[in-house]
């Protein structure tokens, strides 16, 4: 049988395998991933059912209670009044990230229906990975349940690295399947 490397593992040797490209000279120059948000935006405020179901299930997913965001002002265009909730966040740190990490990277992306690989752009200049998820079935916490309320949902892993090159690097490392270039 195969030895399944973790995230964990990956991020541990990440410093080894990057030491010499980007001149590290101590240990505490290693790219870290210090948070991971997953958000979900609800849209309309009439199915109550739905927005349970969405919270349920992104708790499913997370393993963490989500937390309610609301609208900040109101904007008539949408239909959306100031204190409304506009979606649900949960912030993952420490072993529940890592523990969301492996899922995703090694079970729910490849999961993905046509999947040929994540794509590079979602790096910003403070070296933050953004990834949109348009399905939420490709957890396996949530495959068995009913298919007609599908949602998608965003996670953003942060990291320490203010460099894009660099943040592309360490996501390589720990196993992120990038498109080829």
């Amino acid at each position: 049988m195969a030895h399944f490397t973790s995230v964990k593992e990956k991020i541990a040797k990440a410093y080894d395998s990057m030491k010499a490209d980007f001149g590290y000279k101590n240990k505490m120059q290693a790219p870290k991933i210090q948070k991971v948000i997953v958000s979900v935006g609800v849209g309309s405020q009439k199915d109550k059912k739905k927005i349970e179901l969405i919270e349920s299930r992104l708790q499913k997913i997370t393993g963490q209670k989500p937390a309610a965001r609301v609208a900040k002002k109101s904007i008539a265009t949408f239909k959306v009044r100031e204190g409304d909730l506009s979606g649900y966040q949960v912030t993952l740190r420490g072993p529940r990230m890592i523990d969301f990490l492996d899922r995703l990277i090694n079970v729910s992306i490849p999961r993905t229906k046509d999947f040929r690989g994540i794509s590079r752009k979602g790096v910003d200049e403070m070296g933050n990975y953004t990834l949109g998820i348009k399905e939420h079935t490709i957890f396996p916490e949530t495959a068995d349940e009913d298919i007609k309320d599908v949602f998608g949902m965003s996670v953003i892993i942060v990291t320490n690295v203010k460099d894009t090159k660099e943040t592309l690097t360490f996501l390589e490392t720990i196993g992120f399947p990038f498109k080829k270039a």
